[in-house]
């Protein structure tokens, strides 16, 4: 048995989350003994952002739950109690789960009780003994600032070794999740495997298929999810559990690496690897994408062009800006076998955004065969020798999502075919990790009509349906990048009530729009009346007269449209001051008069012009917006890259 202070290893209180510590602080004023416990601690000796924090407790399960307002107990054969705070979720375990569970096993083992052993060490002692491996035994009391060590993992964290605290066979028969825990493990710190666990994993492979298919979802997202995907798919194929998991990335990584040819599976999740991590982890429908997305092009070949668009595209966020960089990079010599097929360069724009729409669509339909068994097996066909265990684990639920997300690129094509240009901020990572649709939808959603915000909303709320002209449009967020269209999972600052708000605030913003140009409009035709009907009819430019009072009636309305307009647009549409300043010097030139009609006959074809060409960009918002947007995807705000666009920066 080993107590160490833990300020002498580097941690330190302030390095717990803080809904972790309120559960800590709740059951330590109960008078309970509460500890951090398993692979946090673990992470926090090596200098780690841990993926969670795991509390263990002397209370039972259902003093727990009291103790908290939202808390709910799960599982059966090591029930523990789930607490909901502070937006994060912690699960607490009791001691007196494993006790209870472990009264008859103590009896047939041997005592391996360490010397010097108070009621307390036995406690933790006699749990310690249930962990899975010696570096998840460890105990960390946040109150006395002790990490207690009853297995040695100390000194296996400083060999950088995995070791099981039971002979490994039987440690993975009592549950073969530990092998896929241990690959998981063992990728993301680079720890190096003891030879037994090494001969069980080999001699135990098999059993993982008849693991819950949630529980292998669970522990195939923690390996791809959280920034050591390379590794962890490295590790599966090294101990034959590729063959099992996904058969056909399995398939393709022996034939691509008997070719010597480079792998672009490989590479996407290289750069998967760069985005994400354990405290910015992304949701499943990321790395479900990007399956899709390859599996398609392993089946349907494209064109190097269309595919470097599709990914450009997605990266830039701008169909003009996202051609011409494809049209450039698409010519290196870099090539992906078999995934690219030649190269087009006099391909048309709209011949290209054809084939890219179409191309989507393939992606999306891919995602049956890693949800269906008869689609699996048949695009298997391609490696009639590799083995196939036709198991399919990723539910439905996520194919959907994740489907969705693919099919709504052809609008998003055909929008930018249209010349909407798209900023791309960067990537809400909360959002990201919850898989939130609206990360997707960038600031883009505050331009939209009202119409097409509703729309948003109505589908966002419907089953999935291959409806194209009702799937939502694919924007980012205001969060810290932005996921790609394709496989973006991810996520907007606003939610559904965020966004009617958004729509009542545009549709305040077109209101006074329209007061502010019916206000113009009339002045502007009643200044272009011709001189000898003016002489006929009172003028408005005639001082005392009743055509005088009407302009000044209408020149006060202008004047209190552009006040109202200017609070309201500066906030919804970002007007600048200096846009603002032309608007108003417009209205002093038509509260200006003239001392003679000659000179208000020219100064009213003169400022009819200039008024006009001021308010163009408010009078046709579509074509101003196409060139402010333009300018907008440069500069700093290009500095926050799309998600998914990221992995597909440099696709050849």
């Amino acid at each position: 048995m080993e107590e160490i202070q833990a300020s002498k290893m580097g941690i330190y209180a302030s390095m717990i989350s803080h809904p972790s510590w309120i559960v800590l602080n709740v059951l330590h004023k109960g008078g309970f003994e509460a500890y951090l416990v398993g692979g946090c601690v673990r992470d926090l000796l090596l200098n780690r952002i841990p993926k969670d924090f795991d509390v263990i407790t002397t209370a039972n399960l259902k003093q727990i739950r009291s103790k908290f307002h939202r808390a709910v107990i799960i599982g059966r054969r090591f029930p523990i109690c789930r607490v909901q705070i502070k937006g994060s979720i912690i699960e607490v375990s009791s001691f007196e789960t494993v006790a209870k569970h472990d009264e008859e096993k103590e009896k047939t083992l041997p005592s391996l009780v360490p010397n010097r052993c108070d009621e307390k060490d036995l406690i933790r002692w006699r749990n310690s003994r249930n962990r899975d491996f010696t570096i998840n035994s460890l105990f960390f009391d946040p109150f006395t600032s002790n990490i207690y060590d009853y297995n040695d993992g100390m000194s296996d964290l400083k060999l950088l070794k995995l070791r099981t605290l039971i002979p490994a066979h039987v440690s993975f028969q009592e549950d073969c999740a530990r092998i896929l825990r241990g690959l998981r493990i063992a990728a993301r710190l680079c720890l190096s495997f003891s030879r037994d666990i090494e001969r069980a994993m080999h001699d135990l492979s098999a059993s993982i298929g008849g693991l819950d298919k949630f529980r292998l979802m669970l522990e195939m997202n923690y390996m791809l999810s959280y920034g050591a995907a390379v590794p962890s798919i490295c590790l599966l194929q090294r101990f034959n559990l590729l063959n099992i998991l996904l058969p056909f990335q399995a398939a393709y990584i022996n034939q691509q690496r008997s070719a010597k040819n480079s792998m672009m599976l490989m590479k996407l999740f290289f750069n998967l690897d760069k985005l994400v991590s354990c405290d910015h982890p992304a949701d499943s429908s990321l790395w479900v994408g990007m399956l899709m997305f390859h599996l398609a092009l392993v089946n349907n070949p494209q064109d190097a062009l269309v595919v470097w668009t599709f990914a450009s595209v997605i990266y830039h966020g701008n169909w003009k800006e996202g051609v011409e960089f494809a049209r450039e990079h698409a010519k290196l010599d870099v090539k992906f076998v078999p995934e690219i097929a030649g190269f087009s360069e006099t391909k048309s724009d709209e011949d290209l955004a054809k084939e890219v729409a179409q191309f989507a669509s393939l992606v999306q339909d891919s995602v049956w065969a890693l949800t269906e068994t008869s689609n699996l097996l048949e695009s298997m066909s391609r490696y009639p020798f590799s083995p196939c265990s036709g198991l399919v684990f990723i539910p439905k639920s996520t194919a959907n999502k994740t489907a969705k997300l693919f099919d709504l690129i052809v609008e998003d094509i055909k929008s930018f075919m249209k010349g909407r240009g798209r900023i791309s901020p960067e990537i809400n990572y909360h959002l990201l990790g919850t898989g939130d649709p609206s990360e997707i939808a960038s600031d883009e959603k505050d331009r939209l009509q009202p119409k097409a915000t509703e729309e948003i909303l109505t589908n966002n709320k419907s089953p999935v349906k291959k409806d194209k002209k009702l799937a939502p449009s694919l924007s980012n967020p205001d969060g810290r990048g932005s996921m790609p269209k394709s496989q973006k999972l991810v996520e907007s600052n606003q939610n559904p009530s965020g966004l009617h708000t958004a729509t009542k605030n545009q549709k305040a913003v077109a209101d006074e729009k329209d007061s502010l140009l019916k206000a113009m409009e009339e002045i502007l035709t009643n200044n272009k009346t011709p001189i000898k009907e003016k002489k006929r009819a009172p003028s408005l430019s005639s001082p005392g007269s009743k055509g005088s009072m009407l302009k000044k009636q209408k020149l006060d309305e202008l004047h209190t449209a552009i006040k109202n307009w200017k609070a309201v647009a500066k906030d919804e549409l970002n007007i600048s001051e200096k846009e603002i300043g032309h608007l108003q010097g417009q209205k002093k030139t038509v509260v200006k008069e003239s001392k003679s009609k000659k000179d208000k006959a020219k100064k009213s074809k003169q400022h009819s012009k200039l008024v006009t060409e001021n308010l163009k960009p408010y009078i046709q918002p579509d074509a101003a917006k196409g060139k402010t947007e333009q300018k907008g995807t440069t500069g700093k705000e290009r500095s926050g890259v799309s998600s998914l666009s990221s992995l597909f920066r440099r696709p050849l």
